[in-house]
């Protein structure tokens, strides 16, 4: 039963009982009374500015016309939405809109799904008595990289500012001009560089805004629905994906409450043109010499099969599986144990955390805990450039009355609406960490804060560069805050998944840890004897590797030259390897190392689910056939391992699902059919279900050294990276920032370094100074997963020398 009070309203001379506090359009919404509305939203401020909702209410001095989206519920309200004086009203406001309207609604992209048209059908007077010359504006101008604006036919609903506003924080949209003349606009010079514009396009009740990648590519009548989830990050927000004559056109945002509310951020919105670029591989290659080969499945596989059944299972390794399904993941875990016999297994590439931390921490939050919460502390990476609609989500939950501690050695996207801000030197944190717990001087005003409860705390490492160990200490130190819960943070999209599906030399499937004896046994009950020896991280495998203690080499997906935070040891460990085999979409700066690249299905072509950071479990869905000779991975997993002589039994999704479900504790009847017809749109957090006991982490103090030096660094993600899902997305591949290093205005004039100046970071990479006053004193900051920084090691203390006249 409902702990909302109650209260009765009369619509339309039927009594309702709806919940009190609630807008009289929402509630005349819940009980089947649609009432006409383009400025509101139930996700943004209510404003009142478009007067379509006006109803008529009862008062002391008769019935008065008010609009519906700002007028609260209340007990006895008496309320009509039907009578000659409402629908006069809602044809005089469509009729003004239509004034300076364009009646273009063949060509436009709006057209067929648009509010306007709607409404103008159905509430209209059906005819206009203007007869004059319409207005008419240059079109369209460019709001920004992505998002076109058509002023003449935008109704003036202030969507687009509140989301860019309210929601975004980026307040780069406004009103200009006065009276008739008003219209949307940018700042002058200052075009809406927002992370998150594309949402202004979604909420656009016409055809104003238009996406670049859309604008007149299909129409709304001719595209095909998919509903899935976002892989560029782990907060894997619901989105609807839509298809056209076999391509993805478009992605929007859908409505999941316990996850991204509708927002989507602008990598989640345009990175999907990825799936059909010309540079992704279709048929299966094997390397003669210094070049790539094409070559059949069935030889290629014949190769694979040969090498890797040559090799004792301590001889080969895996690196990857984080941009996998879980099912895909489970299959690469059973295969690598089971079929190779190798314990040598990680989808962490050296840049997250301890894998129990991440995997099964508790008490651990969820993203629904921010809006209850009383305090929130960040200590982790910046959520603007890494989790986006987590940083969102976070941002709502200070607007609802949460305070936010963020604590980090460079000033962040949150710092506007934190309560306390915390900016150390890179590679002090376990110093700030001491003196924040014991509230020591200017951390007195922080921590008092963070004892009011219930606390959530976002923990994770603030850089790759960071010592991971912290990220446990912080944990620690959280955990003891009143009624706190943790969430851990990582960057890559399925890690959390891949993780749970044993993807770690320290788990197995289901959360099981690889010490636990009865996790042990109860698995090797279903696949048999594991391996024994002692599995190496992706740190081990490739030390091991140019130690030739290893010889070979799968890669899942994975990109180590390019992601791990010592690159030369990443290449020198694959040119030392005897093999490599890569399955992947693209070569990559790892997969040119390779002997032979096995083509598999992405994002947009797989089936199965994924893991987000608090545990959900959701489905994701296939829009499209892969292209050429591509398979999903766990088909050429299971094909691959038919050829070595064992019969793993993964050809089909739901063979794989229902043994996942049986063998992994924490997933124990989340199947994909459970997930399809029972759980519903929003997922399951795991563990489901009553008597699910899988592994509890408890994080502990632990000792994290100080690192000093004349510079510390601190290596900076970006929303825009040279990833894969960025730099082969048309869209969005242009908006990769300009590679610089910032430092404190201070530090450089010690250096006597002018802004724009060039410097050799450890003696290998020139790049362009800029100067920051929110960088700590004695701290460097590197553009990370950048073309121009490709091959920079991400050690914690760097050297900085100045480039002179011919040096």
């Amino acid at each position: 039963m409902s702990d909302i009070a109650q209260v009765t309203i009369t619509i339309n001379g039927v009594d309702h009982t709806v919940d009190a506090g609630q807008y009289l359009i929402s509630a005349a919404e819940g009980i089947g009374e649609y009432i006409p509305r383009f400025c509101y939203h139930d996700k943004l401020e209510s404003v009142g500015k478009c007067r379509m909702c006006l109803v008529e209410v009862e008062g002391p001095r008769g019935k008065a016309l008010v609009p519906s989206c700002t007028m609260v519920v209340s007990d006895g309200m008496v309320v009509d939405t039907e009578s000659a004086v409402v629908k006069k009203a809602q044809e005089g406001i469509l009729e003004f809109l239509l004034i300076n309207h364009p009646l273009d609604c063949p060509v436009c992209d709006k057209g067929g799904e648009c509010p306007l048209q709607d409404q103008a059908y159905g509430f209209g007077a059906g005819e206009s008595r203007f007869v004059e010359e319409k207005r008419t504006y240059l079109k369209p101008i460019p709001v920004s990289s992505v998002v076109l604006l058509d002023r003449e036919r935008c109704v003036l609903c202030d969507r687009c500012v509140r989301v860019a506003d309210d929601i975004a924080g980026d307040a780069l949209l406004t009103f200009t001009e006065r009276g008739n003349a008003v219209q949307i606009q940018t700042f002058p010079n200052e075009p809406c560089s927002s992370y998150f514009s594309g949402n202004t396009v979604q909420l656009c009740p016409v055809g104003a805004l238009t996406s670049v990648d859309y604008r007149f590519k299909a129409r709304p009548w001719d595209l095909e629905h998919t509903t899935s989830v976002s892989v560029t990050d782990p907060v894997h927000s619901t989105v609807d994906v839509q298809t056209s004559r076999g391509k993805i056109v478009r992605v929007y945002g859908v409505e999941n409450d316990a996850v991204n509310e509708g927002w989507l951020s602008d990598k989640d919105r345009f990175s999907f043109s990825t799936v059909h670029s010309d540079t992704r591989i279709t048929t299966p290659l094997i390397r003669k010499g210094d070049r790539f080969e094409e070559a059949s499945w069935n030889r290629a596989l014949e190769v694979v099969a040969s090498r890797l059944g040559g090799y004792q299972g301590a001889e080969v390794a895996m690196i990857g599986g984080a941009n996998n399904t879980n099912e895909e993941a489970f299959v690469l875990s059973k295969f690598m144990r089971t079929v190779v016999g190798s314990a040598h297994i990680d989808a962490q590439l050296g840049d997250g955390i301890e894998a129990h931390l991440a995997a099964a921490i508790t008490p651990r939050a969820t993203i629904n805990d921010l809006d209850t919460a009383s305090t929130i502390l960040l200590w982790g990476p910046d959520l603007k450039e890494s989790l986006p609609v987590l940083y969102l989500r976070v941002r709502k939950a200070v607007r609802n009355g949460a305070h936010l501690v963020v604590v980090h050695p460079i000033g962040t996207g949150l710092d506007d609406v934190a309560a306390h801000t915390v900016t150390y030197r890179a590679g002090t944190g376990s110093d700030v960490l001491r003196k924040l717990s014991a509230g020591d001087g200017e951390y007195a005003a922080a921590r008092e804060l963070l004892g009011s409860g219930p606390v959530v705390a976002l923990v994770g490492r603030t850089s790759i560069a960071e010592d991971p160990k912290l990220t446990e200490a912080v944990a620690a130190f959280a955990r003891d805050l009143p009624d706190a819960t943790i969430l851990p943070l990582l960057e890559r999209s399925n890690v959390f998944g891949a993780l749970d599906m044993g993807l770690s030399p320290t788990l197995l499937p289901g959360r099981v840890s690889t010490g636990s004896d009865a996790g042990v046994a109860a698995l090797e009950q279903a696949w048999g004897p594991l391996p024994e020896h002692v599995g190496h991280g992706t740190e081990g495998v490739l030390g091991a590797l140019k130690a030739e203690d290893i010889s070979a080499l799968v890669l899942a997906g994975a990109d180590p030259v390019r992601d791990f935070p010592d690159p030369r040891l990443a290449a020198e460990a694959l040119e030392a390897a005897e093999f490599v085999v890569a399955l992947d979409a693209f070569v990559t700066d790892s997969s040119i190392h390779a002997d032979v690249i096995l083509p598999v299905a992405v994002w947009g072509e797989v089936d199965g689910t994924v893991t987000n950071l608090e545990g959900r479990v959701q489905r994701v869905r296939p829009s499209l056939a892969p292209p050429g000779q591509v398979r999903p991975t766990h088909d050429v997993i299971d094909d691959l391992a038919n050829r070595m002589g064992v019969a793993l039994g993964a050809s089909n999704l739901a063979m794989i699902s229902k043994e996942l479900a049986d063998v992994s504790p924490a997933y124990a009847g989340v199947t994909m059919d459970f997930l399809t017809f029972e759980a519903g749109p929003e997922g399951v957090v795991v563990p489901h279900g009553d008597g699910v006991q899988p592994l509890g982490y408890i994080p502990v103090e632990v000792s994290v050294p100080v690192v000093t030096g004349e510079f510390t660094a601190h290596f900076a993600a970006s929303l825009y990276d040279d990833g894969v899902w960025v730099r082969n997305a048309d869209t969005i591949a242009g908006l990769v920032r300009d590679p610089v290093v910032r430092l404190h205005p201070s530090d450089a004039a010690r250096l006597a370094i002018a802004e724009g100046d060039s410097v050799l970071v450890s003696g290998t990479h020139e790049l362009i100074v800029a100067f920051d006053e929110q960088v700590s004193r004695g701290t460097i900051v590197v553009p990370h997963n950048l073309e121009a920084t490709k091959g920079l090691a991400a050690e914690s203390v760097v050297t900085v020398d100045v480039m002179r006249g011919d040096s």
